[in-house]
C-alpha cells in the first residue's frame, strides 16, 4: 500500500458531500469508512492479518462514498486509483483532496466505463447497494488481482448479505468477515488461481411490454447497476403512458435518465427535438446510450449523453422540456435534496414557457414544492400509488 504514515480517520480530516449544502447534515462518511481506516492503521508499517508482509505499490478503492476513503489514503501517502459509478463521488474527492492541503496527490480517477490496467498491491471495495454492480466490478477487476493482492471490503451489516460474500468467494477466492463493530463489518477475501469465473453477463437487454406508451416493443439495454434494470419499474410506466408529445420542443432533456427509456419516448414523440440524457451514473449514462441507439443508429438522430450534477452547467434558459422521475434516497438515506436540485436547476434551464413533468410516489409531496418553485403546478394524471405533474416556466429570471 506504500503507506508513509498511519491513515487518518475521518473524523481527523475536513470532509463533505458533494454538492456542498450548508443545510445539510449527513456525513460524508460512516462506521464502515471508520472501521476499513483503523483496520490499515493497524497494518501499516507491519505484516497483514494474513501474515505477510504489507504490499506496497497503488491501492485500488471501489465504491467510495464520497471520497472519504481515498482522500485518507492520499493523506497517508498512498498512491491511489479509485473507480466509481458517481460523478457525486468523484467531484467530492477532488474537492475532499483540495480542502485537506494535498496539493499533487498520487491520485487517478477512473469511472466504472473505464478501461483498468496494472496490477495493485492492494484493492479495497466499499460495498455498492448494487449486488450486480459488486459483482461486475469484480469480474472485471479479476483479471488483474494477483495472490499476493490485499483485498479488503467494508460495509454496514445491513449492506453486507450472504449474497455479498457468496459474489467475493465465487468470483475472486476465500472470503471471510471480521466482527461487527459500530454496526460494521470488513470482509477479508484471498485470490483463488484455480478459479475461473464466468464472464460478467451485463449489459443486459429485454423488450419492452405492450403498455409502455411509445416506446412499447423497443429494446432496453441495461449495464450492471442502473435502476431497475431487469423490468420496468412502475413509476415509469405510468409516466411513459402520460408523457407530452411537443412538436414545438426543439430540446427535451430526460433528467435522471437512468436506462434512458424515458427520453427515448421524448424522442419517438417529438421527432424534431434533440434529446440530452443526463444522469450522475456512468452506468446509466451508458445504459441510455446503448438504449437509444438499440431504436436509432449512432449519427442518425440528434441526441447527446453527458454525466453531471443534474442540470449544473446547462446554458440558461436553453431547454423546452425537462422529464424527471427523481430519486428520493441518497444511499441509505432518504431525502429530498437531490430531487428539490433537480426541480430548482430546470426552472433555470428552462425557457419562458418551458415545462418540466415529473412522476414520482403521491406522498412524496412534490406538488407542493413544484408550486412553491415555479408558481404553479398542475397534475397531469395519478393512481394510488403515483402522479405525473406539470409546472410551466413562465418569465425570465
Amino acid at each position: 500500500m506504500a503507506l508513509t504514515g498511519a491513515p487518518p480517520l475521518p473524523g481527523e480530516l475536513e470532509l463533505t458531500r458533494f454538492p456542498e449544502d450548508p443545510r445539510e447534515r449527513l456525513r460524508a462518511w460512516d462506521a464502515s469508512d471508520e472501521y476499513l481506516l483503523r483496520h490499515l492503521e493497524g497494518l501499516s508499517g507491519s505484516s497483514g492479518s494474513s501474515g505477510l508482509p504489507a504490499p506496497s505499490g497503488r491501492t485500488v478503492v471501489f465504491g467510495d462514498r464520497w471520497g472519504a476513503l481515498t482522500t485518507s489514503l492520499l493523506a497517508a501517502g498512498a498512491a491511489v486509483t479509485q473507480i466509481s459509478d458517481s460523478f457525486l463521488t468523484q467531484q467530492a474527492t477532488l474537492l475532499n483532496v483540495s480542502r485537506n492541503g494535498m496539493t499533487d496527490p498520487d491520485l487517478e480517477l477512473l469511472s466504472t466505463v473505464d478501461d483498468f490496467s496494472g496490477r495493485p498491491a492492494s484493492l479495497l471495495v466499499r460495498v455498492p447497494k448494487s449486488l450486480a454492480l459488486l459483482e461486475d466490478r469484480l469480474r472485471r477487476l479479476r483479471p488483474f488481482l494477483g495472490t499476493g493482492t490485499r483485498i479488503v471490503g467494508t460495509g454496514m451489516v445491513t449492506e453486507i448479505h450472504t449474497s455479498t460474500l457468496q459474489a467475493f468467494e465465487r468470483i475472486l477466492g476465500p472470503t471471510r468477515t471480521s466482527l461487527a463493530v459500530r454496526k460494521a463489518r470488513l470482509i477479508f477475501c484471498e485470490i483463488d488461481p484455480a478459479l475461473a469465473p464466468a464472464p460478467s453477463p451485463w449489459p443486459l437487454a429485454y423488450r419492452l411490454p405492450e403498455d409502455a406508451g411509445l416506446v412499447a416493443g423497443r429494446t432496453v439495454v441495461n449495464h450492471a447497476g442502473t435502476f431497475s434494470a431487469d423490468h420496468l419499474d412502475i413509476g415509469t410506466r405510468f409516466f411513459l403512458q402520460h408523457l407530452p408529445r411537443r412538436s414545438d420542443a426543439a430540446h427535451i432533456v430526460d433528467l435522471g435518465c437512468g436506462n434512458g427509456v424515458v427520453g427515448l419516448a421524448a424522442a419517438l414523440g417529438s421527432p424534431e427535438a434533440s434529446v440530452t440524457f443526463v444522469d450522475e451514473s456512468y452506468q446509466a449514462v451508458a445504459s441510455a446510450r446503448a438504449t437509444f441507439e438499440a431504436t436509432f443508429a449512432a449519427g442518425t438522430r440528434d441526441a447527446a449523453f453527458r454525466v453531471g450534477d443534474g442540470l449544473a452547467g446547462f446554458e440558461r434558459e436553453s431547454v423546452d422540456l425537462v422529464l424527471n422521475n427523481p430519486p428520493f434516497h441518497a444511499h441509505q438515506a432518504t431525502t429530498d435534496a437531490v430531487a428539490w436540485r433537480m426541480f430548482t436547476g430546470s426552472r433555470a434551464a428552462l425557457r419562458p414557457g418551458g415545462e418540466l413533468w415529473v412522476v414520482g410516489n403521491r406522498h412524496l409531496g412534490y406538488h407542493a414544492k413544484l408550486k412553491r418553485l415555479f408558481g404553479n403546478c398542475d397534475v397531469v394524471a395519478g393512481n394510488p400509488k403515483f402522479v405525473v405533474l406539470r409546472a410551466r416556466r413562465r418569465s425570465r429570471l
